[in-house]
């Protein structure tokens, strides 16, 4: 296990959500993937100093598709658009297909191609971590594709560079671990798989002591972010929007029901992912429209001055 110290700049390499098995159209997941070996993580990491009660923040400096291809499937049973273990029917699932994206690093496209039909589309390239979080506590332990409030499998694209998200430790050491990186995905990831690839990423990590977080929140120059993931797809809308409102009304000494206003008429409300074990929402909000403060004593401002120093 690597150990790491608050302030470090974590460089490592994550391996697409099949661990690299599926290279092409005819490489079907179900035939060259083992489960349960889906959806590798690197980690954990030990961060020094992190105990129960503290926050861990992670900024992410730089993420970059490791590889110029990535892939995409439709599985049977997984997905939001077909039937599954609980969502029973009499019909035929889905069919299994694969398709192999072409990702143009330098002019910064992904490029769709039809498996039925010569129709393309460039795509814009846009890196993110589905999957991001720490160890959950009372020595749980979970699948990497179940997110909650540890983080996990969220599939947001809000993960992408230049994002602060916070987690709160529940273990010394916080343990968090990355993967799942996504060249890009819809809001929702509808089908179930976003355009997967390996990646190259940069975290730079920071401790806030003392100070605990109840479900991953994201900051970034310009918003701020909650994230809940449960069952049904209304509760986890509710915890984000109820974490947000929260957050917002305790950081900007505001009344809960003024904050609960203001957040009802300026939010917006990313999807996650609507296909996991557990969905995820996301409640965002432009920093134009709060009052003024310095949130988890100015963490994302601090990391984007190291993300700079690094660069």
């Amino acid at each position: 296990m690597a150990r790491i110290k608050p302030g470090d700049i974590l460089e490592t390499y994550t391996e697409d959500c099949f661990g690299g098995a599926v290279r092409g159209v005819d490489d079907l997941p179900s035939r060259v993937c083992e489960f349960p070996y889906l959806n590798p993580v690197s980690g954990p990491f030990f961060v020094e100093g992190a105990e129960p009660g503290d926050t861990l923040a992670l900024h992410f400096v730089s993420i970059t598709p490791a590889r110029d291809w990535a892939v995409s499937s439709t599985f049977p049973h997984f997905g939001a658009l077909t039937t599954t273990h609980t969502t029973a029917m009499l019909h035929e699932p889905l069919e299994e297909r694969v398709w192999r994206y072409e990702i143009d690093r330098t002019n910064k496209l992904v490029r769709y191609a039809a498996r039925n039909s010569d129709f393309t589309v460039d795509l814009p390239l846009d890196p993110m971590h589905g999957t991001v979080g720490v160890a959950p506590g009372a020595f749980e332990a979970r699948m990497t594709i179940v997110p909650d409030v540890h983080g996990g499998n969220m599939d947001t694209p809000e993960l992408r560079a230049g994002t602060t998200v916070y987690f709160g430790v529940n273990v010394p050491g916080a343990l968090f671990a990355l993967g799942d990186g996504h060249a890009r995905q819809g809001q929702g990831e509808v089908s179930g798989v976003a355009v997967e690839s390996a990646m190259d990423t940069v975290v730079a990590v920071e401790l806030i002591k003392g100070v605990a977080t109840p479900t991953p929140r994201l900051e970034t120059d310009d918003h701020l972010m909650s994230a809940g993931s449960a069952r049904p797809l209304e509760d986890a809308f509710r915890m984000s929007q109820h974490d947000l409102v929260t957050w917002v009304a305790d950081a900007g000494k505001l009344d809960v029901l003024d904050s609960y206003q203001l957040i009802s008429q300026a939010g917006e409300a990313p999807v996650g992912n609507v296909c996991d074990a557990n969905y995820t929402m996301v409640a965002k909000v432009a920093k134009r429209y709060l009052p003024s403060v310095d949130m988890y004593q100015g963490a994302h401002a601090r990391l984007r001055a190291l993300a700079d120093s690094y660069r």
